[in-house]
């Protein structure tokens, strides 16, 4: 008891001296641990250099990353097949599907995305303020924020540039989200709105992007000579761009983001494809590269580096064996799901995969590094890893060997010219433009060693093969297959090119938008629960029966 009184009378003795100086004006000195959004973006390097670093904050999040929800979606659009449940690898492959479970027992992994998209938006958008803070109290001629109009210009553009690609990503990725926007307070927190809500927004940001990048300001440098574009190499690593070819990324971004959107067939078909085939027809122009870099904080991690553990993916054959001309795909497709065995040799024209008639021979025509133009490997017999039937295969994508080999160091294809492609003549298939998509289509597949798909006049009419055509498709009844239509020929296309070498979701929000996805998967992910707790919100689920689970998929999945 007389330690409890003496400690008692210390405290109020500290209480009594504290109100003391309070009251003689001691204390009254700024809290440097509370946030200050002005003071924190009080120098025009220091605002530079936040706006500078969010679009490697959202690479971060969406592809140089393992434990995150690019990963699950690989699995979840059957790019990939894991028995480990790592990232719930496993969880996400296994057929029947079941939830994504939104509460505290659920994988972490699924806020990664979220919260660092919307950090990025934010930054972006305190940063985009702080610069017309100091353009008003700006003494230059004319007035401006960094130095000069161009250097403006350009951190302004680039910063709408990475809001559109954060709320994007969002909207492809959540059924809602909160919009941050430079025109949003720094004390604002807004509600959640829904997906596509959020996706009306991004596209309005990569439009003030582009507007502002060409914009007469985005060329004013004045007397700071070379303080406009390009664009310093290290905001997107080694992209040093010039003002045009950082419009056209601007437009590929945002031609990718209104198709990616579509949670459903329903959705996929509303999408305003004439946008759609303008922006990818302005955008890029060659294969968009970063170079991954773990020195600098540029990873691709689970692509380039964890896949090649053993056990840690597999091709499954439910998709990949659509590329056999053998029989063996129509045999396996043939036998029920439970006792399907992914054990054959696809044996294809399409010079993406191993040539050969046995196994040895297309071993050793996939040598690692692989050739040029060869993705797939027959892997080692030793490397097999078990798997269910359906999951198992003797392959493996190691189209970024060359990275892996390099301590994960290398360039990596971030957007293919072929996704942009494939995006046009999607559209122009919806347009009944066939001969305008073969054309598009015909052009990737003679690259990789395939035939025409013919004259096509129709979206029902089967391409040009018969029987040894690539693709050959499981059709709804899910146990016979036929030769694929134009459409799904630039499926087959599109999938190839951009397996484990896209910038986050493209098979899997792909997919769900053909309406490929098996049955009982859930077409989005829910906000996180973290997200949900912080806003004393109830936790949610999708997919395994639950809201937003996709029917029977088009190959009867």
């Amino acid at each position: 008891m007389r330690n409890f009184i003496n400690r008692l009378a210390a405290a109020l003795t500290v209480a009594s001296m504290l109100t003391a100086c309070w009251n003689r004006g001691a204390l009254d000195v700024p809290n440097v641990n509370n946030p200050d959004i002005e003071r924190t973006y009080s120098t025009p390097s220091g605002v530079e250099a936040v706006i500078s670093t969010t679009y490697q904050q959202l690479w971060a999040a969406t592809l140089g990353c393992t434990g995150c929800i690019n990963t699950e979606a690989h699995a979840l659009s059957l790019e990939l097949y894991s028995e480990l449940n790592n990232f719930s690898m496993n969880v996400r492959s296994l057929l029947p599907r079941g939830p994504i479970i939104n509460d505290r027992t659920g994988n972490a992994g699924v806020n990664g995305v979220f919260s660092a998209a919307e950090r990025a938006a934010r930054s972006a958008a305190n940063g985009m303020q702080a610069l017309a803070r100091l353009k008003v109290a700006s003494t230059l001629s004319p007035p401006n924020a960094l130095g000069s109009l161009a250097q403006d210009a350009r951190a302004r553009s680039f910063g709408f540039f990475t809001t559109g690609i954060a709320l994007g990503s969002l909207a492809i990725s959540y059924d809602s989200a909160a919009i941050v926007t430079p025109y949003t307070p720094s004390d604002s927190i807004p509600r959640l709105s829904g997906y596509q809500a959020v996706m009306t927004a991004a596209l309005a940001m990569f439009d003030s992007a582009y507007a502002t990048a060409s914009s007469p300001d985005a060329t004013n440098v004045g007397n700071a000579q070379g303080s406009g574009f390009p664009l310093p190499n290290t905001w997107i690593y080694q992209n040093a761009l010039s003002q045009a070819d950082f419009l056209k990324l601007i437009k590929t971004y945002k031609a990718r983001f209104r198709a990616a959107v579509a949670h459903t067939p329903a959705e996929r078909a509303a999408v305003n494809w004439t946008e759609v085939i303008a922006d990818a027809k302005a955008g890029i122009t060659s294969d968009f590269n970063i170079l991954i870099s773990t020195s600098q904080g540029w990873n691709a991690s689970y692509d380039v580096s964890q896949m090649y553990s053993q056990g840690w993916s597999g091709m499954s054959m439910l998709i990949y064996g659509m590329a056999d001309t053998s029989g063996a795909y129509a045999a396996f497709i043939g036998t029920p799901m439970a006792t399907r065995d992914g054990g054959f040799l696809i044996r294809t024209p399409d010079k993406r995969f191993p040539q050969g008639a046995t196994r040895a021979a297309q071993q050793a025509d996939t040598p690692l590094p692989l050739p040029a133009g060869r993705y797939i490997q027959n892997q080692a017999a030793g490397d097999d890893s078990p798997a269910q039937g359906y999951g198992f295969s003797f392959y493996q994508n190691r189209r970024w060997y060359p990275i892996r080999a390099g301590n994960n160091n290398g360039p990596y294809t971030a957007i293919n010219k072929i996704e942009m492609d494939m995006l046009i003549a999607e559209g122009y298939i919806r347009n009944a433009q066939f001969a305008q998509a073969a054309a598009l289509i015909d052009a990737s597949r003679a690259r990789n060693g395939l035939p025409s798909i013919g004259n096509i006049t129709s979206a029902t009419q089967p391409i040009a093969g018969g029987s040894a055509c690539v693709p050959l498709v499981p059709q709804p009844d899910g146990s016979t297959v036929a030769c694929g239509t134009i459409m799904e020929a630039m499926k087959w296309e599109k999938r190839m090119e951009t397996a484990f070498s896209c910038q986050f979701l493209c098979w899997y929000t792909d997919s769900r938008g053909w309406g490929d996805l098996p049955a009982g998967t859930a077409t989005m992910f829910p906000v996180p629960y973290q997200e949900m707790d912080a806003r004393l919100q109830p936790f949610y689920s999708f997919g395994g029966g639950n809201a937003y689970t996709a029917p029977k998929g088009t190959y009867g999945y």
